[in-house]
């Protein structure tokens, strides 16, 4: 093995390391939340802000890290979010109250959120042009794998030892992916020089913007949108935020956010799809383990185990999309084949029912694997064509904040969607359930019949029979939902099908990023 080939291999292990371990800690706490509720004494709106805090944190940092990357240089801020990272985990396991854990959620997601950007413009930048598609694959696998294994990681963990060892596992991967990056990471400085400023006024507003609008999406479900008024507050100031934010990083000098890396069409596109990629993921991520949790009655281990092999499908599929852009196949026709996929997984997905079991769901899940190693990919590969330096380093935060928000805005929608279709349809079948019926007479007096049989009083069991049929009607109107969320999604992407022709497709050779190294 040569000494290129090498220390890309050692690159590779070290940025996937380090994004898996912040990738699966953004869904490694949900399925610990119960356990934590307890033990610190927390209900379950306190607990959701152990969850938010971490995202709150991530969008803020993400679309910082070109601005970081001039202030600290890029191998120091990519060694300091790791130490961050990993301490913040440390305290995380320590926490005796509800308060201290979301203080250091939040600690741990500054650390947390500047991995994943960082990670890709570092591997990039040590693959030759022609193998740019495989080092996207590459890091693509992390960016899949690690959201949908964090629930059967998380379950595992605090059934067989406890919650604080969700976070006491990214102690041993972060001292390793520290020591590797310190070893095998070169120092390189941006080629527009240090920061000579520090525009605060770009901070507070991408605080109070992206950090307004984050909490309403994490939040607003739960507080039932605008009948809370903290969340109409933070509508407000995500909605004045955003705007100023653009207006103040447009004109600004020395910006926080260089809006005008947009100049470059892929990039925009690529972003665009990125907010889609990140909305399908995460939107069927949510809605599939409710699924199975709520009305299989699968346990969160369960669910995780169902869900892995196609986790595992799509990191496969990675390294083969690699190789097939590496062959010079086509990128559009590639992202083209993954959406028209994804479409056929939520086609299949939407036909679910009360009587499914794990052999429906293995071959959809595999389908959406194949889908994603198809999207994902070239979608990247495209976006980043072409930048260099500076330009690269702000690119890969807006790939990365754009697919966060994705996922934000698939989940807030889908839940708005979920609690429409429900009670619409819960209202259409109750339409047609008469009590002065032949059908629903029989069918209460069987159910009744049934209870008495158990040792139930008449009046007793016959209110059982009417909370049954409640059941089944909900039941019933749930999976309904469900099977329109699906299709939803999945008509979304096949709309954006027609989107691809706006990328620009250029040559292999102005693939290559081009740092200044001291």
């Amino acid at each position: 093995m040569s000494t290129s080939v090498y220390r890309r291999t050692i690159i590779t292990i070290t940025v996937i390391m380090a994004s898996m371990m912040q990738l699966i800690d953004t869904s490694i706490v949900n399925v610990a939340l119960p356990d934590i509720m307890g033990n610190v004494g927390a209900d379950l709106s306190q607990a959701g802000w152990v969850i938010t805090s971490y995202v709150f944190a991530n969008v803020i940092i993400i679309p910082m890290t070109g601005w970081l990357f001039k202030f600290f240089g890029r191998k120091r801020y990519y060694l300091g979010s790791i130490l961050v990272f990993v301490i913040a985990s440390v305290l995380c396991g320590q926490a005796h109250t509800i308060w201290e854990l979301i203080l250091f959620r939040f600690i741990q997601g500054i650390g947390g959120g500047g991995l994943l950007p960082t990670s890709r413009v570092i591997l990039v930048e040590n693959f030759p042009p022609e193998d740019l598609g495989l080092a996207n694959a590459l890091f693509g696998m992390g960016v899949i794998i690690g959201p949908t294994i964090g629930p059967t990681l998380g379950g595992w963990l605090t059934t067989n030892y406890s919650w604080p060892w969700i976070f006491f596992v990214n102690i041993p991967v972060g001292i390793v992916a520290f020591t590797m990056a310190l070893a095998n990471v070169k120092n390189v400085e941006e080629q527009m020089g240090k920061v000579k400023t520090i525009d605060w006024q770009g901070i507070l507003l991408l605080i109070v913007g992206f950090g307004s609008l984050q909490v309403v999406l994490q939040q607003g479900a739960q507080e039932n949108w605008f009948d809370a008024n903290y969340i109409i507050l933070l509508t407000a100031s995500a909605v004045i935020g955003v705007i100023l934010f653009i207006w103040r990083e447009w004109t600004a000098k020395d910006p926080v956010v260089d809006l005008k890396v947009l100049r470059h069409r892929n990039l925009a596109f690529g972003s665009i799809f990125g907010f889609i990629l990140g909305f399908g993921l995460y939107a069927s991520v949510f809605v599939f383990p409710i699924y199975l949790q709520n009305l299989l009655h699968y346990s969160a281990m369960q669910t995780g185990l169902v869900l892995l092999p196609g986790a595992l499908t799509a990191g496969l599929m990675m390294p083969v999309v690699g190789l097939l852009l590496r062959k010079k196949f086509s990128a559009r026709l590639l992202a083209g084949i993954g959406f028209f996929i994804f479409f056929i997984f939520t086609w299949k997905m939407s036909s679910l029912s009360l009587g499914s079991g794990i052999d429906d769901f293995y071959f959809p899940l595999i389908l959406r694997g194949i889908g994603l190693g198809c999207l994902s990919v070239p979608l990247n590969t495209i976006a980043l064509t072409g930048l260099k330096g500076h330009d690269l380093s702000e690119g890969s935060g807006f790939l990365s904040m754009t697919r966060q928000l994705g996922g934000s805005f698939g989940i807030a929608l889908v839940s708005i969607f979920i609690d429409w279709r429900s009670a619409l349809h819960r209202f259409n079948l109750v339409e047609h359930i008469n009590q002065f019926s032949t059908a629903t007479k029989q069918y209460v007096m069987s159910l009744t019949q049934g209870f008495m049989s158990t040792g139930s009083a008449e009046s007793v069991a016959t209110q059982q029979a009417y909370k049954t049929i409640d059941g089944i009607v909900t039941q019933q109107s749930m999976i309904m939902t469900y099977n329109d969320t699906f299709l939803v999604v999945g008509l979304f992407f096949l709309i954006c099908i027609p989107l691809l022709l706006f990328l620009k497709i250029e040559k292999t050779k102005s693939f290559k990023p081009n740092f200044d190294k001291n």
